[in-house]
């Protein structure tokens, strides 16, 4: 509607901006409707044109309701200068043209953001136990939600394979959503292949997300056992007699073991690194006595300002906090759910300094 009367002015364009309207909710409903039989090209095609405007109004709606709040402190207390007034057509004008042009230039800085993700590095300290740790120090590479699907395809993935081996890690942990929502994208484009190329000498293990729930499940767990990562669901592993690994599958599963059931068995000597998609029990943590939590799932909201939301729902939804003796870190993910973008988050790719003390 602000649009439709910006244009005013330029009354021949309002049949092309009421067009984009019309054909964005086309394109969508086409693909709400027939995605099942829509070639694959196509199907992305549509999400890419859909996730775009999608993310690109949520930032001019944010803009329009900015400005209807000045509009009524004007109705209040008249502020605007006599220029503006006198001159509302051009001012609406060049508006439509600034939130547009804003718009544009924040979409391509949030898919920048998404295409190139930052290294974050974080020291952290965990006890050697009285029994003799032989591990002084690792490097350990933390990834989480890859969404390897429609969006995040091959190129992408190689891309977070040099990145990690760039890092020289001792153990690469991909702490769940591998898989977004088909497997299929993954398995035509033997995607596999690629993450198998992931360099670790400790080995590389990988944990179930809640969308390795969705769609076809048990291809997914076939398909994650094909990447060279061992899959802990609800296991624990000794690596070098120095640590315990432990994997839990995700929350979703109601049915999943508790983590007390997990270590209870183990030398408690021994420092516990637990992995967890979701990070939404930590008093369970801390309460069986885990020395480390690596999580994932928030993606820190992935658009400002749903990071805001996220501070309601989690304790910490995003980097690193500490609770009495054990540590956490929740990352926002090296990759994305729906649209390729990020705006007021990063896509990260975690490297933890561990130093056994």
């Amino acid at each position: 509607m602000r649009g439709w009367q910006a244009l005013e002015g330029k009354k021949s364009w309002r049949p092309a901006f009421g067009a984009c309207f019309a054909v964005e909710l086309v394109v969508y409903l086409t693909g709400f409707f027939f995605y099942k039989a829509l070639p694959d090209w196509l199907m992305i095609a549509i999400l890419y044109y859909c996730g775009t405007w999608y993310v690109g109004l949520i930032y001019v709606t944010l803009a329009l309701l900015a400005l209807e709040g000045l509009r009524l402190v004007n109705r209040l207390l008249p502020w605007y200068p006599v220029w503006l007034v006198s001159h509302w057509k051009q001012t609406k004008l060049g508006l439509f043209f600034f939130f547009t042009a804003g718009a544009g230039l924040l979409l391509a800085h949030a898919f920048h953001t998404v295409a190139n993700p930052v290294v974050r590095h974080v020291n952290i300290t965990l006890p050697r136990g009285t029994s003799g740790n032989p591990c002084d120090s690792m490097t350990v590479v933390l990834m989480s939600d890859l969404h390897i699907g429609e969006i995040i395809g091959k190129e992408m993935v190689r891309r977070y394979v040099a990145l990690s081996n760039a890092q020289n890690p001792d153990l690469v942990v991909l702490a769940g959503d591998l898989v977004d929502y088909e497997s299929r994208f993954a398995e035509a484009a033997h995607i596999e292949d690629d993450l198998q190329q992931l360099k670790a000498t400790r080995g590389v293990y990988a944990i179930n997300g809640n969308h390795e729930y969705r769609a076809n499940r048990y291809a997914k767990e076939k398909w994650i056992r094909k990447t060279g990562a061992v899959l802990l669901i609800d296991s624990v592993v000794l690596i070098d007699d120095s640590f315990y690994l432990a994997g839990r599958d995700d929350f979703v599963n109601k049915r999943r073991r508790s983590l007390h059931a997990l270590v209870k068995d183990l030398d408690r000597d021994k420092p516990v690194i637990v992995l967890d998609h979701q990070p939404v029990s930590p008093s369970e943590l801390v309460m069986n006595g885990a020395a480390l939590g690596l999580h994932g799932h928030t993606h820190n909201g992935q658009l400002w300002p749903y990071p805001l939301l996220m501070k309601f729902i989690y304790e910490c939804p995003y980097g690193y906090y500490r609770r009495g003796n054990t540590q956490f870190y929740i990352s926002s993910g090296i990759g994305i759910a729906g649209p390729p973008y990020r705006v007021g988050t990063v896509s990260e790719l975690v490297v933890l300094h561990i130093v056994f003390i």
